[in-house]
């Protein structure tokens, strides 16, 4: 169990005009304009769908250290740690560590990394420095945004220099690991600098620039995923042959075997490394952005925007990755005026020195000796010592040390010199490099038609109108070991689609109620068009009080690791849907929770029934299923949301909460399925009952029922006075699915509840203030490829202590998170989360 605390402390230096100063919820509420709801400016309580927002005063006020882990308190929000630098975002189900259905957005520009199609979470992000505000829309955007968002999306917008204007510096020092039995305390530091300056509201432009330094999170579960594979022979817990833990790789179903000993089937595992002993939890993340604002005319804006990150740190996919000088970019052109908005961008990813953890540990042991030579030698050491009426149990462990004879010892030269070795090597059969290139060329507009040109026609019709487009190309070096190019070997792999969408809206019976639609096609490089369309009214009785409604369709094509992935990785090959990827491999392919429900049958029947393995295999081949799975189609989604947003009680309290259904079909998951090495028919159940015989395969497939997902969620937030604010806010979801046990997941891996409260006060006394908060998530089922397993429900407690200064424009905090010092896991396969004490110097001066 780890042990840790994070308590921190913040001194901040802000000029005068930001510090919070005394007003109402009222003037707050009424006055908050977000723009990605509708692509358009328009009040957050008029908002056609679901929205959550957070602006500079409320980041200030968190209990969090940053706007990244504030984010985390809004309603309906599901938070993953893969990594102290790597925290993922999801609403509404469906969550994983590379969260495809989820778009992140910095000033509309999309920053993912591109072989992955989800961000790498903050490392391409803005500073805390830089941030106007924050904006969630949960659940299904595509309509407007096309593609990945599914889940939802965050958009997160920066300030302009022709309005932020000056010189920041920000200092924020830390300690980790505190109270822990795995490694000691450590420093995390992290250095943030930001300058802008206009010049006569012509010109403008800022330079942001980000260092951070620390030690990762330690993922040290021992928890073993195969705790019943020799529960035939009464050997469970450390007796396992076949132990598994979670974090510990190399010792997993591909690395082990059923050996016949002394009349008996037993499963054995290879020893494995434990994910510490096979990488360096090292931190490093250096990023920045340059900005040039041109404005054409007092409306008209042109802006050039380059954004680049280096990191050291680690990233979960379906494996543990070690991301090593991993260098992501993006530049960027935007023209804006109030009718017209043009972008252009280009993104680039190379992921270095990178590497596959879990193919690291799988391949040390495979370096010193073979499969089958260790298989061997354990063999012959077992029949050896049971022949001297040694005891079975002590017999297995001592066979394992004598087959383990030679193996690496971490922290030896020798084995630092293999690391390095293998960490070059890229092929994941013998070595661990991950070596991506990779590009995202990315074009979009919109015009709002009614704003200047149409202006007639909007005030005769009442209609106000939207149009846009956007075009998307992604393009991959064809490495080898993670891509290949089937069509065009030794040719760059190229994928995309193209977009366009019309948005009509008109305020009915004195604009009491606003009903807007809109409509949206996109076509995919391997796809026919999709249509999406949504339609959506707001009614606002009184300017306090509205109520919306919305039904929207949306399609998701397969990402381009799901169309085109080809890697073999823990024994296991896992190739992209397309059929230009997977050609005959689906027609031949068999469940393998048919297989492995076959093999458990085969030791139970030899092991205890006293059947030969001839026997065994005759009685139990009828479990065996053929995979009913086939090549991937586009996801679809319907969905429909209700939901109030409303001030109450003299305008002090703010209330929204809403009501979601969705349905699936076609839903993108994988199963995994095994195809044996033979042709002859009757052989099948020869072939199938040994790993030897037979090659693993999970496959990209779509779900061959409807998946529904359906929820609620709300929020409070009571002014007290002009100070006071307490608020608090639940979520429930829930996955309602026809089959189950069918060799194809559901991931849901969502909680059915979260709920977070707190109470802040900007000014308590004389400057001084302060903010806590409480979260509750409740236990969920986790399944991935990876690890699949109970996580259990977290309770965290954050607070933190603000001092304001306003003639020097100083604030500062002191506070912690998760204060009750329990660690916790986010999902299974991933690190223990403890604490963290902190402390943060921004110096901000007023300018004069």
């Amino acid at each position: 169990m780890l042990h840790s605390t994070f308590l921190y402390l913040t001194l901040v230096t802000v000029s005068n005009d930001t510090i919070p100063r005394p007003d109402s919820i009222r003037s707050r509420e009424l006055g908050e304009v977000v723009i990605s709801a509708s692509r358009l400016p328009e009040s957050i309580l008029k908002s056609p769908v679901s929205i959550e927002m957070l602006d500079a005063r409320r980041i200030r006020q968190s209990a969090q250290p940053s706007y990244f882990d504030a984010i985390e308190n809004l309603k309906g929000i599901q938070i993953l740690t893969p990594s102290l630098g790597f925290k993922v975002y999801n609403t509404r189900g469906f969550a994983n560590t590379t969260n495809v259905r989820f778009v992140q957005l910095v000033d509309g520009r999309d920053n993912q990394a591109p072989h992955i199609g989800a961000p790498i979470a903050n490392a391409l992000a803005p500073s805390d420095l830089d941030i106007q505000q924050v904006e969630v829309v949960p659940g299904v955007a595509s309509a407007l945004y096309g593609m990945n968002a599914l889940n939802g999306l965050v958009n997160i917008i920066t300030r302009n220099p022709f309005d932020s204007q000056g010189f920041s510096i920000a200092q924020k020092t830390g300690i980790n690991h505190v109270g822990e039995s795995a490694t000691s305390a450590k420093l995390f530091s992290e250095t943030s600098l930001r300058y802008a300056q206009a010049f006569k509201n012509k010109f403008a432009f800022k330079v942001n620039l980000v260092y951070q330094r620390g030690y990762d999170w330690i993922a040290a579960n021992q928890q073993d995923l195969s705790p019943n594979v020799n529960s035939s022979l009464g050997l469970s817990g450390l007796d396992n042959p076949a132990l598994d833990p979670v974090s510990s790789y190399g010792n997993e179903a591909a690395n082990r075997r059923t050996l016949r000993l002394g009349g008996r089937n037993y499963v054995v595992a290879r020893t494995g490394y434990y994910e510490a002993e096979a990488t360096d939890y090292n931190l490093m993340n250096l990023r920045g952005d340059v900005s040039l604002h041109y404005r054409i005319n007092p409306r008209t804006e042109l802006i050039y925007t380059y954004q680049g990150a280096t990191l050291n740190n680690v990233y979960q996919r379906t494996n543990r990755f070690r991301l090593e000088d991993y260098r992501l970019d993006q530049h960027s052109v935007t023209l804006r005026s109030p009718s017209v908005q043009l972008r252009l961008y280009r993104s680039s990813e190379n992921t270095g020195s990178s590497y596959n953890i879990r193919s690291m540990a799988e391949n040390i042991d495979r370096f010193f000796k073979s499969d089958n030579q260790w298989f061997s030698d354990f063999t012959s050491a077992f029949n050896t010592l049971r022949a001297a009426d040694v005891s079975v149990t002590n017999a297995l462990q001592q066979s394992r040390k004598t087959a383990d004879q030679g193996r690496p010892i971490p922290g030896t030269q020798s084995y630092e010199a293999l690391l390095e070795r293998l960490r070059h090597i890229n092929n994941w059969d013998t070595g661990a490099a991950l070596q991506v290139k990779s590009w995202m060329y990315h074009a979009e507009g919109q015009f709002q038609p009614t704003k200047e040109h149409w202006k007639n026609f909007r005030e005769q019709t009442g209609i106000d109108l939207l149009v846009g487009f956007d075009f998307r190309r992604y393009v991959v070096y064809p490495d080898g070991n993670y891509f290949v190019n089937p069509a065009r070997p030794g040719q760059n792999l190229i994928y995309g689609k193209q977009g366009a969408f019309l948005q009509a809206a008109r305020g009915f019976f004195d604009d009491q109620l606003k009903v807007t639609g809109s409509l949206r096609v996109d076509k995919n490089s391997y796809f026919t068009a999709r249509l999406n369309p949504r339609v959506a009214a707001v009614y606002s009785p009184t300017e306090l009080h509205n109520f919306r409604l919305s039904y929207q369709n949306g399609y998701r094509f397969p990402s381009l690791f799901e169309a085109f992935s080809n890697v073999i990785s823990g024994g296991v090959k896992r190739v992209g849907g397309l059929p230009i990827m997977s050609q005959n491999i689906y027609e031949r392919a068999y469940l393998r929770t048919s297989i492995d429900a076959f093999q458990a049958a085969i030791n139970t029947d030899i092991n205890t029934n006293g059947l030969t393995t001839a026997q065994a295999i005759e009685k139990n081949k009828g479990l065996l299923r053929k995979s009913p799975y086939t090549y991937l189609k586009p996801e679809q989604v319907n969905s429909f949301e209700v939901g109030y947003k409303g001030l109450w009680l003299k305008q002090r309290l703010y209330v929204d909460g809403e009501f979601y259904y969705t349905a699936y079909r076609n839903f993108m998951a994988q199963v995994n399925a095994n195809i044996p090495r033979g042709s002859n028919a009757d052989s099948l159940g020869y072939y199938l009952s040994s790993s030897t015989t037979q090659d693993r395969y999970r496959l990209w497939t779509n779900s061959q029922s409807r998946v529904y997902n359906y929820g609620a969620s709300a929020a409070l937030r009571y002014s007290l006075t002009s100070q006071w604010s307490l608020a608090g806010n639940v979520s429930f979801a829930r996955l309602d699915r026809a089959e189950k046990g069918d060799g194809l997941e559901s991931a849901f891996n969502t909680p059915q509840w979260i709920t977070n409260v707190s109470a802040s006060n900007a000014n308590l006394w004389s400057g001084l203030g302060f903010s806590v908060s409480y979260k509750y998530q409740s236990a969920f089922l986790w399944q991935s490829e990876l690890a699949s397993g109970r996580v259990a429900a977290i309770n965290t407690v954050d607070a933190q202590l603000s001092y304001q200064l306003p003639k020097l424009g100083l604030l500062l905090k002191a506070g912690g998170t998760n204060l009750m010092n329990k660690s916790y896991y986010t999902f299974i396969g991933g690190p223990g989360i403890g604490g963290f004490y902190y402390t943060n110097v921004v110096w901000e001066p007023r300018r004069k």
